[in-house]
């Protein structure tokens, strides 16, 4: 593993802008599909350093801001059961729901509790088995190999009182419902990383053939993005659409078998609501029936609940890249980080926040 600082490199972050400015000849729009990649691009300004033909757009890759409101207002009602513990990441606590979210709901008693690992949720459940414990499984498809092996464990150990409330989704569907859509005019994309380390990137050669579009595995750093964009943009002038990987030292094209092994074990593919996007076929993962005993929904009268997004925030069209967070009339007026509409304002990957903490007006 190189050092970190190579890829902040300012030199070479220059030398990169300066290749990319050398090759653009035409307009491009390039879409990244990771929250962490949203971050980067705009905490480093590094829109700045790319030619004006060249478009950045931000998709749905921030796992927190995809979680549906339904999903939200579920976890709200599960904390709120009596000699129950609800566990979950830190960043899902400030995701509002219909009338509150998880913070406050833990403010008004509930025992909620955050975790750093969903093994950490099955040692409370350990030490605690007159009490039921959920943990919120969210996340792509690099969490689900933890989440997936917490209830291989769970089941190993014999609890009865651990089950996870599931809202895992996957990425490569999202990104073929947006090329898919009437409204698209991404032309080439910067896949997410962390998610191909896990599940390789053989898939996305059909995608890339069926769509004509080229799509570039990207790491997360800033040089990592401008190299991605650069390899994007050589393969759009040169009439190109292929699948290459610049994140090499850590993505492998048939991905981590031992991953993936865990997570067929435990969960299987099924329809995903996406928040600001609606139901995506085949775009998530659901608990498998050997397993159901520690499916949440299935432990626990969760069903009929519906929700309704607000309607000044257009949280979808900022996650199908065809609006940036500041073209929001809410945005940084009565929809900030402490006061949030939408989750994109909450997860430190979404692209309002980010927007807002960097000043990014257009």
């Amino acid at each position: 593993m190189k050092y970190l600082d190579e890829f902040r490199n300012v030199e070479t972050a220059q030398i990169l802008s300066e290749k990319i400015h050398a090759i653009t000849k035409h307009p491009w729009t390039i879409m990244e599909i990771c929250g962490g990649q949203t971050h980067s691009i705009v905490k480093s300004g590094l829109e700045m350093l790319l030619p004006k033909e060249i478009s950045i757009v931000h998709g749905p890759g921030c796992p927190v801001c995809v979680t549906p409101l339904e999903m939200i207002d579920k976890a709200i009602l599960l904390a709120q059961i009596p000699n129950l513990i609800f566990t979950s990441f830190g960043d899902m606590l400030r995701v509002p729901g219909s009338s509150m979210d998880l913070l406050q709901c833990k403010a008004n008693g509930a025992d909620v509790r955050i975790v750093y690992s969903p093994l950490d949720a099955v040692k409370i459940a350990e030490k605690n088995p007159k009490k039921e414990i959920v943990f919120f499984a969210v996340g792509f498809e690099t969490t689900a190999p933890a989440n997936a092996m917490a209830v291989w464990q769970a089941k190993k150990l014999g609890l009865q009182n651990f089950s996870v409330l599931c809202s895992h989704v996957l990425v490569p569907p999202a990104m073929e419902a947006i090329l898919s859509s009437p409204e698209n005019h991404v032309q080439g994309f910067l896949a997410a990383g962390h998610v191909c380390s896990v599940m390789g990137f053989e898939e996305y050669f059909s995608m890339s053939k069926k769509y004509r579009i080229p799509i570039v595995v990207t790491g997360f750093e800033p040089v990592d993005i401008l190299q991605g964009i650069l390899m994007v943009i050589q393969q759009l002038e040169e009439g190109r659409c292929d699948v290459e990987n610049q994140y090499a030292r850590v993505v492998r094209k048939e991905g981590n078998s031992t991953a993936m092994e865990i997570i067929s074990r435990v969960f299987e593919i099924s329809s995903r609501t996406w928040r600001g996007i609606g139901e995506i076929s085949q775009s998530g993962y659901q608990v498998k029936k050997e397993f159901l005993s520690f499916d949440a929904e299935k432990k626990f009268p969760l069903e009929g609940i519906q929700a309704q997004e607000s309607k000044d925030c257009i949280a979808g069209e900022i996650l199908r890249g065809i609006k940036k967070p500041y073209e929001c009339k809410a945005f940084g007026t009565f929809c900030k980080p402490e006061h949030p509409l939408g989750a994109p304002m909450v997860s430190s990957e979404g692209a309002c926040a980010a927007y807002f903490h960097f000043k990014r007006t257009g």
